[in-house]
This record gives C-alpha cells, structure tokens and sequence, in this order.
C-alpha cells in the first residue's frame, strides 16, 4: 500500500494487477467522504508496495495522493497528525524540520504511512517496535462516509484491533503519530560475517546499534553483510573496529544485494546524517521504478531464530537460484492485535526474490513449510502460503478482529478477497 497506481493499475512489482473498476484520486476530505459513501466497495491504495492482493477490490480503488498534505506538530504531546497517504520521503524532511523524528522507519522511505502501519511494516532494532506502534489516534472514513475517530488514551482494545487493520475498517484519512527529538545517525556496514557468530552471539549483534540489519544469500559459511547504525553522539560502548565478530569493516559504500551500485543506498562509513537518511536503507531520492522482484517475509520468536537459521540453511541449494538477498531484522513487541511481532520479541527474516512468480512460489512454500512450526507470521503484504486457518491460530484476537470487522464495516464495503479468505464470516 502506498500513492500512486501505474498506467495499467498494477502494483509496484507488476506481479497484480488490480481488478477496480475504477481508480477514484479525490482532492479534498468531502470528496473521499462522497467517494466512500456512493459506492459499494471500496478499497485504499498507495504506492502499490504490496505483493498480493491485499489491496484489491472489483469496486473503486482510492488513492489518498491528491489530498492536501497537511501536517500539525503538537510540541507538547510530542505529536503529529499527517494524512494517510503522504510518504515517509514526505513526511520526514518536514519533520526534521521541525526539530522532531519518528523513532524508527522502514528500509524503503517511500510507503505511505496509512500503508505501513496497516500491515505493520517495521525497521529492525531490539528495542523498536513496528511503524503501527508509533500511532496515538487514527481518523477513519467509515462505510456511511463519516469520520470516526479512534484514539489509544481512549478506546483501548478497539484502537489496538484497528492500527494494523489491513486496510478493512475503512479509509484512513490521518494518523497521529509519536515522534522523538531529531537526531543524527552513523552508519557502518561489515563484511563476512561467519554463520557460526551470528548465531553464537546473536543478542550482542542486535544489540550493537541503535538498528542492525544482516543481509545473507545463505550460501556458504559466512554472511553477507552487517549494517549497523548507531545515533551519532549517543554515547556507548560500540566503537567500529577494523575486525568485528570476525567480520571486515567495509572500506568503500554497498548495496545490500550484491553487485548492486551504491549509490542507491544511504551514506555509509560512518559520516553522521539526519535520521530519515540513514535509517532505511535506500535513498529517498531513489524511487524504486523496475520493480524487478518479489518480496516475502516471515516474523518468529526472537528464540527461534537459530533454529530458523538452520531450516534455512538445509534449503540453500533451492533458495540459490530465486533469492537476490536475505535481511534478517529484529523488532520489539507489542499489542496490537493483527501485528507480526504481538506480544513476542521477534526476528524477522525478509526474502528479495527475482520477479519470476512460477520459480519463487514453490520456494516460499518449502519456507511456509519449514518455518511453521517455529511460530512463523507471514507478513501480511508479501508473498506466502499458510493455510488460512493457520494464519488466525498464529492471531490471539482473530476473533475478537473479525468482530471488530462486523461491528465497524457490517455490509463489508472495505472486504476484498483477501480479507475474506484470511478473516471469514464477518457478513
């Protein structure tokens, strides 16, 4: 989910094509109001950064990117209240700006916000949470074309069931957001780390930077590649080192997929930088246009990650010929209902695979397959395979979502295929 569909309706990868009979771009709050209130499906789409269906609809399709892209800054709550459908590449410079930042953001600053925390898209860092946990308020259009508003102080376990809502509880219109002092970021990337370290001193890795990330082809007895970022002047004990974890302080700038140019990442070798330039790992200035790859992502319990790392391993001659680049992330729990990583500190294993659907489907069910058993939740806009009914018996509140489908949509006008299939019985 993110801003803009291309000429033919497809997402950003190319791999869906949107079947709406209409593409609705409303310019002013009244007119999204008129747009959900006329029509008897209707489904929010943003960038189009997802990887299924969840996005699709065969009634109206509405993209929040001609709306005014106002935001209000509340000093004194440390808040601010931005329209769903701007983009973390929008919103952050303004913020930044303003003397504040968001906590953590994705690898990719260009999601729309609304997008990102409806799927509970998430950065890496032992003691952050998923983007969804940085909303206090959300303003929703509902079926009847009002607003509703629902708040953390305020609705409690409502409000936690409707952050990372998949877009099926209406059209989000704004998100209040907490936000942090501006802050700088250090950036240092490692090379070669050994299999061996990663998983004999996992918590010390993770918890080296203010966000860690490793990239791996799990091919070998090494990985690829350790990002490490650290808050510029923030103190520490974690000073790079020519030689880490037996690993090698890289000497020039590198994508995380290897034989990619540089010049797509963000600043490396440690030159301090604005928050929103170093926590994702690709320039804002560089909008991913090809779209050349799939994309899926599994979130275990942070315990299970060595065991993880193993299955993995006993699939490497199947993943070599599909898989581009392997990052392995950490996040911390949370309480909303429909968030991979809720009530469990958690490891995140995200798979770049090449844009060859009939090649990758079957690799993705060898991991479904493998990773279930250690708890594993898909990410709920990427490609997997779980069985539905698996799905909702990883999700505590399913039910209690599937009620809160039934009281705040009761005809199902934000319902699609996907939420049917994941979430059934709410007409």
């Amino acid at each position: 989910m993110g801003t803009a569909l291309s000429g033919r309706r497809a997402n950003w990868a190319g791999n869906i094509v949107y079947r709406a009979s209409e593409l609705a771009k409303p310019t002013d709050l009244a007119g999204l109001q008129a747009v959900v209130r006329d029509h008897p499906q209707v489904r929010a789409v943003g960038t189009g950064h997802s990887f299924n269906r969840i996005a699709d609809t065969p009634g109206v399709l509405i993209s929040l990117a001609g709306l005014p892209a106002e935001i209000s800054i509340d000093a004194e709550r440390a808040a601010a209240t931005v329209p769903g459908g701007i983009t973390y590449q929008e919103l952050a410079p303004r913020l930044t700006a303003a003397g504040w930042a968001l906590p953590t953001l994705a690898s990719l600053p260009h999601l729309t916000v609304a997008g990102a925390c409806a799927t509970a898209t998430h950065g890496s860092g032992d003691g952050h949470g998923n983007l969804a946990t940085q909303v206090s308020a959300m303003q929703l259009v509902g079926p009847d074309g009002e607003l509703r508003t629902l708040a953390r102080h305020r609705d409690g376990d409502r409000f936690r069931g409707a952050v990372a809502g998949l877009g099926a509880l209406g059209i989000v219109a704004t998100l209040t957001l907490d936000l942090v002092p501006a802050f700088e970021v250090q950036q240092y990337v490692y090379q070669g780390l050994p299999a061996a370290m990663l998983r004999s001193h996992f918590d010390e890795i993770f918890g080296s930077g203010y966000s860690v990330s490793v990239f791996t082809g799990w091919q070998g007895t090494q990985h690829d590649q350790v990002w490490v970022k650290q808050r510029a002047g923030g103190g520490g004990s974690w000073r790079p080192e020519p030689r880490w974890m037996d690993a090698t302080l890289a000497d020039r700038p590198l994508h995380p997929i290897p034989g990619q140019p540089a010049r797509f990442a963000t600043e490396q070798l440690g030159v301090p930088g604005p928050w929103h330039a170093r926590l994702p790992h690709f320039r804002a200035e560089f909008t991913p246009s090809a779209g050349a790859e799939l994309q899926s992502e599994y979130l275990l319990p942070r315990q299970r990650a060595a065991a993880a790392f193993d299955a993995l391993a006993s699939l490497a001659t199947v993943l070599a010929p599909v898989l581009q680049i392997c990052e392995i992330r950490t996040v911390a729990p949370d309480d909303l209902w429909l968030s991979p990583s809720y009530q469990r500190d958690t490891v995140a294993l995200h798979f770049t695979w090449i844009k060859d659907t009939a090649a990758v489907t079957p690799v993705v069910a060898a991991i479904d397959h493998l990773l279930a058993p250690l708890g594993a939740r898909p990410h709920w806009a990427k490609l997997f395979a779980t069985a539905p009914h698996a799905v909702r018996a990883l999700y505590p509140r399913s039910a209690d979502f599937q009620q809160l489908l039934r009281d705040l949509d009761p005809a199902g006008k934000f319902r699609n295929s996907f939420v049917a299939r994941y979430f059934p019985g709410q007409d």
